[in-house]
Order: C-alpha cells, then sequence, then structure tokens
C-alpha cells in the first residue's frame, strides 16, 4: 500500500459515518460543504438523464450513491481501501455505482469512456497537483460537461501546495499529504489555462451561527 493509501485509511477510521437520513428524511442527499443539511445540491452538475459522472475521492460513497439513486452512471473513485470498504458495505448494492480503488491521474489516464460531469467534495481535485490532474479531467469530460469541486478556502498568504497532517497516535507522528490552496481569481485563471470555459469560482458563507469558515465551490465547462 501506498504511503498516500495509508494516510487516506487513517483519515477514514477518524471520520463518522454519513447520518441514516438528512434533516430533510431523506436516505441519500449530496453535500458539498462541511456542514450538515447547508449549500447547494446536485444540480450543479447539470447532469443530463441518465448521465454518467465521476466522483474523484469519493471517500464512503455517499454522494455518489445519490446520484445512482437518480438513474445516473456513478463512477466513484478513491486510494484508499478502507474509505472504498465502507462505500461498498453501505452502497454496494446500489444499480449504476461503480467504485474503484485508485489515484486519480492514473484512473483517469487508463479510461476511455467520456463523463457528462467530473466532481471532487474536499477531495482529489484538493489533493492533486491541479497541473496533473486538470488536463486530465478535461481528456475526459463530454462536450459542455462539468467539472464541479469544493474545498476549504485557503488560507490568507498560504497559496500553492501545502502540507495537510492526519494525526496518529500519541507517540506517532502525523502523516503528510500535500493539497492545493487557491484564492477564486487563481482557480480561474489555471482553469482557463487548461482549456476550460464558464469559470464560477465563489465561497459559499458558512451556515449562521459560531462558524466562520466557508466552503470554496468552483464550476467550470469543457
Amino acid at each position: 500500500m501506498t504511503e498516500t493509501a495509508i494516510a487516506w485509511d487513517t483519515y477514514s477510521r477518524q471520520r463518522p459515518e454519513r447520518r441514516p437520513v438528512n434533516g430533510r428524511g431523506e436516505t441519500t442527499w449530496f453535500n458539498w460543504t462541511q456542514y450538515q443539511d447547508h449549500g447547494p445540491g446536485a444540480e450543479l452538475l447539470e447532469l443530463p438523464a441518465g448521465g454518467r459522472v465521476l466522483d474523484l475521492g469519493c471517500g464512503k460513497g455517499g454522494n455518489a450513491a445519490h446520484l445512482a439513486g437518480l438513474g445516473m452512471t456513478a463512477v466513484g473513485v478513491d486510494v484508499s481501501p478502507r474509505q472504498l470498504a465502507a462505500a461498498r458495505e453501505r452502497w454496494g448494492a446500489t444499480p449504476g455505482l461503480e467504485l474503484h480503488q485508485a489515484e486519480a491521474v492514473g484512473f483517469l489516464a487508463l479510461g476511455r469512456e467520456g463523463f457528462d460531469a467530473v466532481y471532487s467534495v474536499y477531495g482529489a481535485l484538493w489533493f492533486t497537483d491541479p497541473a496533473r490532474l486538470l488536463p486530465a479531467i478535461r481528456e475526459r469530460l463530454r462536450p459542455g460537461g462539468r467539472l464541479v469541486f469544493s474545498q476549504r478556502p485557503p488560507v490568507d498568504g498560504c497559496y500553492g501546495c501545502q502540507a495537510s497532517y492526519i494525526p496518529r497516535g500519541d507517540d506517532e507522528d502525523p502523516l503528510v499529504v500535500k493539497r492545493w490552496d487557491f484564492e477564486p481569481e487563481a482557480w480561474t485563471r489555471l482553469l482557463h489555462e487548461h482549456g476550460y470555459a464558464d469559470v464560477d469560482a465563489r465561497v459559499l458563507a458558512a451556515p449562521p451561527g459560531n462558524r466562520t469558515i466557508g466552503t470554496l465551490i468552483v464550476r467550470a465547462r469543457a
């Protein structure tokens, strides 16, 4: 197992399972943000009926399972065996859902079939060099297809490749993974440079209360 897979397996053990139902009583739902019952849903993907969609960094599979339940072919990719085991245990019988263990760029390079949308929710778009990932996605998006991703906004002054630390035991050093932090304007420039159009990058405010960190949501079209 690669160091990256070990890191995300460790992260998986620290994350709670998705609730059985959300605040509206739904058993599946789409969530772009780090907050429950907050923000837009799958409509950002602008998928046609029966469309084919790719989740890069699908984690435990809740978003992809929701799209499959809407009649899409939803393909989820994650590097972590533990994350995918949890996804298969809960959602594995869902018609239209495919789950693959792979690194994002490698998966995109091996396939040929196109996608109507590619998305990432605090996933591979945040943790993969965009110079490698953006052109690989562009090759697999069908004409007019959507790329949509969300992640935490950058800390002021900390842009580009940064380090994320995943804690382990008290007597162990944390695991380190790379992430790529950019302000909305920088993401817009990067996407245009890699051939994307209709780019919209903005920070969605956190829900009311004491929370202050919003969610950066970026949309672009092939």
